[in-house]
């Protein structure tokens, strides 16, 4: 009985030592948890509060003080006198953070009933930017007027996250004087946006101004300055409570243009009504004083993003705004190519000033008649004679005898056939036609009664006008060829210069000082000799030097003797004038196209008259000379 009694004790401790042995086991598996548990508890207090304490104290901070990027003034534009063609006014936009804003969608409802503006453009902003980040800004209604302002600040407590911003804008003292050179402002697209990045250009945010044509874009860089940033506190709701302390805005620097406002206003006024371009330079520099492309583009319509009704239109215009037809634009050069041919012929010994050609209207090469515009032709003629009265039948001789690889090489050292490197974007290089060019390009034989057209200035020639003006200048300043510039200086905020550009050589023109002054003196009778073509430029008291020029559209028999104005307007001949002044000792030079025009002398001859009485009326102002009489001019 005690043995069995000794035997169930036994049992029962060895049974209380098993539980107690897996109860301990228990107890160290939850002491490991709970001890595991509170060191990641410490761990991530440790990783909020000190190791990203200063990052979440800044987020914490941000829900009560809210930073905003202040863009900042661009850079003014200006002519070489230093006169603002472009400066920036304030502009009060309305814009609205998504992130102030509890109920969006009442909020727009409401803003866009005050304003009176249809719902659907809001959306379509708020939509665009939807990547956006929730703090930035989005702008919903630019350059708003006082009444709609007022409407907006006396309603904000009822518009959460909308408010009034002010920022610079473009204002164009102007109008839309020299719009193909200044360009425009437009709002940065997503693709512009990566692109500076990829740069590494990280100051740029959707929805900043980004230039998008002309110095506007080109000068990007100098006219944008550096952006400020303002801190402000704001309450719970998004409501601005007071400004703090921030970061001012760097303003732009100044860009300095070589036109001139008073030269470029006169041009655009002779163009008015006609399609075209004007190019004026100075002779022995390359600084171009005037670059009118007409019509001109309307530059308010660009402002806040051009609507797409005015885009149209100015795409189907048949005037072609949007082309820069300085620069762009290519042309068969008319009769303006003549001075090439001449001096060619000059230097190479085809002609001498002597050589003279009898003109019956016409010349007979192959089987193909090759007619002169004057029907009952010019007689005997010389040089001096065939560049004062145009004479085709001379020149298509002197090009018979040189061949078109020589007109090549003279027209390729008058700077054709090239971009002239020129601070403007999409520079055309024209057509230089060589026999190699055609083998390669046509895939047959150059044929030599192409060389007649080539040498009058048609058949495959293309040039610009900025090239027809730099021939001008090159030929009138002895044959240096500059480089066309249109920048004088960059000026910094505080008004320093930062950068100033100088005149740069490009070639010399072959051919010599004796040639070039026979072709000089040949071009003065072109304006001021009775039978001249280019009497519509000639001034009472300033002799001019030009050549006039009729570049031929397309070749269609049924309009043959047809008068020009019943001839369709997109089938009429281009008008050219070319010239340099005073031809004794030149100092401007300028090139006119008139699209169908049908005449240099008659259309794009008065053109270059006006400015020319612009420009010198300018430097009588300047010198306080006295204008000189007729006879002493003679």
């Amino acid at each position: 009985m005690r043995f069995q009694r000794r035997r169930l004790n036994a049992r029962i401790y060895r049974v209380d030592e098993d539980e107690l042995n897996a109860l301990k086991k228990r107890t160290d598996i939850v002491a490991v948890f709970i001890i595991s548990l509170m060191a990641l508890l410490i761990a991530r207090l440790w990783y909020l509060q000190i190791h990203r304490g200063a990052e979440y104290v800044r987020l914490a901070e941000n829900n009560r003080v809210r930073a905003l990027d202040i863009t900042a003034p661009r850079g003014n534009i200006l002519d070489r006198q230093g006169r603002v063609i472009i400066a920036n006014r304030p502009s009060f936009n309305i814009v609205w953070t998504k992130e102030d804003a509890p109920d969006p969608d009442a909020v727009i409802k409401r803003l866009a009933r005050l304003t009176g503006d249809d719902i659907a453009l809001f959306l379509e902003r708020i939509r665009l930017a939807a990547d956006n980040p929730r703090h930035i800004p989005i702008k919903l209604k630019e350059d708003v007027d006082w009444q709609t302002l007022a409407a907006v600040e006396n309603n904000h407590l009822e518009l959460p996250g909308v408010r009034i911003m002010a920022l610079p804008r473009r204002d164009y003292l102007y109008q839309d004087l020299a719009s193909h050179l200044i360009g425009y402002l437009g709002e940065i697209s997503q693709k512009e946006l990566e692109g500076k990045k990829d740069e590494g250009d990280e100051s740029y945010e959707s929805g900043d101004p980004i230039g998008k044509m002309g110095a506007e874009k080109l000068f990007e860089e100098h006219l944008r300055g550096e952006k400020g940033r303002e801190y402000m506190e704001v309450d719970a709701r998004g409501f601005e409570q007071r400004r703090l302390k921030g970061l001012e805005a760097m303003p732009g620097n100044d860009i300095r243009l070589t036109i001139d406002i008073d030269l470029q206003q006169a041009a655009e006024a002779a163009m008015a009504g006609k399609a075209g371009a004007v190019v004026a330079m100075e002779v022995n520099t390359g600084r171009v004083l005037v670059l009118v492309s007409s019509p001109a583009l309307k530059l308010k319509e660009f402002i806040g993003g051009i609507s797409q009704k005015a885009w149209k239109e100015m795409l189907t215009d048949p005037l072609h705004p949007l082309i820069n037809k300085t620069v762009n634009g290519q042309y068969p050069p008319g009769s303006t190519y003549k001075i090439v041919t001449a001096l060619a012929g000059l230097a190479e010994g085809a002609i001498t000033p002597e050589t003279s050609v009898f003109c019956t209207g016409a010349i007979n090469f192959g089987n193909r008649r090759y007619g002169c515009w004057k029907k009952g032709g010019h007689g005997t003629v010389s040089l001096r004679r065939a560049l004062a009265e145009s004479c085709d039948v001379y020149f298509y001789q002197v090009g018979q005898r040189l061949g078109v690889d020589l007109l090549a090489e003279y027209a390729k050292s008058f700077g054709f056939g090239r971009a002239s490197g020129i601070e403007l974007e999409h520079e055309k290089s024209g057509l230089v036609p060589t026999s190699e060019w055609k083998q390669q390009t046509k895939k047959v034989a150059w044929q030599k009664g192409e060389t007649l057209s080539v040498a009058i200035g048609q058949g495959f020639n293309l040039t610009t006008p900025l090239q027809i003006c730099r021939m001008a200048a090159t030929l009138a300043n002895g044959g240096t060829l500059y480089r066309p510039q249109l920048i004088e200086l960059i000026k910094g905020p505080d008004g320093s210069d930062l950068q100033r550009f100088s005149p740069v050589i490009e070639g010399r023109l072959r051919g010599t000082d004796k040639m070039q002054e026979l072709i000089r003196d040949a071009l003065t009778a072109v304006v001021n000799e009775p039978h001249g073509t280019g009497s519509a430029a000639r001034l009472p008291s300033i002799k001019v030097a030009g050549k006039t020029g009729t570049a031929q559209v397309i070749r269609l028999a049924q309009y043959k003797g047809v008068a020009e104005n019943n001839v369709p307007y997109k089938y009429r001949d281009h008008a050219w004038f070319t010239c340099f002044a005073p031809a004794e000792k030149p100092e401007i030079a300028m090139a006119v196209l008139v699209e169908h025009g049908s005449h240099g002398g008659s259309a794009a001859g008065p053109v270059a008259k006006r400015v020319l009485e612009a420009y010198f009326n300018i430097k009588k102002e300047e010198t306080g000379q006295p204008e000189p009489t007729e006879e002493a001019a003679d």
